[in-house]
């Protein structure tokens, strides 16, 4: 969860926004956003995607092989 909770501080941070108005854009709660951020384990996908979607990404399933290969 380390590298989706960088990933959406890091893109959110280099569009200005803060977490608060990040969270509305992406028509979700402000305390998911938060989860996010802090790396939280007990997300919901569907939350997830709605955010990622801001940046042309989606949560999903990967090869476990191509995944270590990438880190």
């Amino acid at each position: 969860m380390k590298e989706l909770s960088t990933f959406v501080r890091t893109r959110r941070k280099q569009l200005g926004l803060t977490q608060e108005e990040f969270a509305e854009k992406a028509g979700v709660a402000l305390t998911v956003i938060r989860k996010i951020e802090q790396g939280k384990e007990n997300l919901s996908l569907l939350k997830v995607n709605h955010v990622l979607h801001l940046f042309g990404h989606v949560l999903g399933p990967i090869n476990e092989k191509d995944a270590t290969r990438n880190s």
